[in-house]
């Protein structure tokens, strides 16, 4: 028992216990005052993925707090287990995870120390379109994001004659969704009357739809296939042009099918041409962000070194986020330039068997013409000959027959040039792409380049907030030591 009497026992006491109240009601502040205000930010906009692609459904919490070990649910509310990923005490429940996203989703553990509780979902399917629902259940907030899935190709014509001798053009685009819709314009870019559009759509819900229009000999004799799609905003289209010559009553079914042979190849060089501008299009609008990004990484380090001098020098947690926000915006950059690179390898190939096929049509229209020039040779002896019996009807016969010699001579002439001018084509554009390609590559190495150089900071940042941490705990233990003594 304490004497109140003997003050100088009863005052270490009192002054710890103080110590010890007063060190409680600390922690009961700053808990409840880091659990109030949170609030889970996305984005109200919808977003648009093709099949196949790769998505981040964004997720923040407002103001950053490290959520490495929280619970963090990412649902739809129309499946059966409604958990498109579920994290619980840092640790992934893959069995409450619907099945249909098995290895498909992630979160960054690094971003989850700075807030950013963000889904990423790989390898988009048709059956991920919904609403997506982002929750953290010790703050009682949530938010949504709507995710649209499409799939596209480009179409494809084809021409051929009925027997009266109209011309009819034919399109079909195939692995559409949802479903789209087909217009048919001419040079001028107007609606040409076609037949209605045949849709199908097959066991794996894509879409595929096809029209046949039938065309008059124009001044430009230019034809547009268009097929597009309003809900996610996309629009395929291939050109063609159809030769003067081919309007015309042909001299031999060979010269029909070499020309129509000829008119596809022109499509093909159509198609992949109009591909590389919207790729290159869209190239050349991030080659500005790009540079920024490279300039922004390259000066993390002058940044981080002039903080050192500055009045007001950033905290750790401001130059990690510094470094973060520059980390995405080159694994941005990054996945751009890899399905930039993609598509040019598929446009190379594209363009190299049409070389190919191109050299085979040259060799077979070669010896066509040598044919017929063998023949109008044989055909002119007979007509330096003459005839002993029936003259005038074998004269007259002989005399068509030249005609209709000559006029394949000059249809096989025509065609060997257009051939070889599509072979220069050709080549000047897969010459073309390789230099592309030769760009993208470089680019490719500088960005992982840069990455790692961010990924290197960034650890480095990170290791000195956990020592500041440590030592800040440790003052604290010693200070609460020296109080309670």
């Amino acid at each position: 028992m304490i004497h109140l009497k003997d003050g100088r026992f009863l005052k270490p006491e009192l002054r710890a216990f103080r110590v010890l109240v007063f060190h409680h009601a600390v922690v009961l502040l700053l808990l409840k005052h880091s659990c109030e205000g949170q609030t889970l930010t996305g984005t109200s906009q919808t977003l648009v993925k093709m099949v196949g692609d790769e998505i981040t459904l964004p997720c923040q919490l407002e103001p950053a707090t490290d959520a490495a070990d929280l619970t963090v649910e990412w649902a739809r509310r129309d499946l059966d287990p409604r958990f498109v990923y579920l994290r619980r005490d840092g640790v992934d429940l893959l069995l409450e995870q619907h099945p249909s996203y098995a290895k498909r989703t992630s979160l960054s553990t690094t971003k989850l120390k700075c807030g950013d509780v963000s889904l990423k979902l790989s390898n988009v399917k048709l059956s991920d379109a919904g609403t997506y629902r982002c929750l953290v259940p010790k703050f009682g907030t949530e938010s949504a994001v709507e995710l649209t899935v499409g799939s596209v190709s480009s179409p494809e014509i084809q021409i051929s004659k009925t027997s009266s001798g109209e011309m009819v053009l034919q399109c079909e685009s195939k692995g559409w969704y949802p479903e789209p819709e087909l217009l048919w314009l001419d040079a001028e870019g107007k609606n040409l009357s076609a037949g209605p559009t045949e849709t199908v759509r097959g066991p794996d819900d894509l879409y595929t739809v096809s029209s046949r229009v039938t065309v008059e000999k124009s001044d430009v004799n230019t034809f547009t296939c268009r097929v597009q799609q309003s809900n996610i905003n996309e629009i395929r289209e291939t050109q063609i042009h159809v030769a003067d010559d081919f309007f015309v009553a042909p001299s031999s079914s060979t010269v029909r099918i070499i020309m129509s042979l000829v008119v596809l190849f022109v499509a093909v060089l159509m198609i992949a041409l109009v591909l590389w501008k919207i790729k290159k299009t869209k190239m050349d609008q991030g080659e500005g962000e790009l540079g920024h990004v490279r300039t922004l990484s390259n000066s993390i380090d002058f940044q981080l070194l002039f903080d050192r001098d500055s009045k007001h020098p950033m905290t750790e947690s401001e130059k990690i986020r510094v470094v973060e926000k520059t980390k995405a915006k080159l694994d941005d950059e990054k996945q751009k330039n890899e399905g930039e690179l993609k598509h040019v390898e598929q446009i190379i190939k594209t363009l190299t068997d049409q070389k190919e096929d191109l050299k085979k049509q040259r060799e077979k229209l070669n010896s066509l013409l040598q044919d017929v020039k063998t023949k109008i040779v044989e055909n002119k002896k007979k007509l330096k000959k003459g005839a002993k019996i029936d003259k005038g009807k074998k004269m007259e016969k002989r005399e068509q027959t030249k005609d209709d010699l000559q006029r394949k001579k000059q249809d096989y002439e025509e065609l060997l040039n257009n051939t070889e001018t599509l072979l220069e084509t050709t080549e000047r554009m897969i010459n073309t792409m390789i230099e592309r390609k030769g760009k993208l590559e470089k680019d490719r190495e500088q960005i992982t380049k840069h990455l790692k150089q961010t990924e290197t900071q960034r650890d480095e940042i990170q290791k000195k907030l956990e020592l500041e941490r440590s030592e800040r705990e440790e003052e604290k233990d010693e200070l609460m030591i020296n109080k309670s003594v």
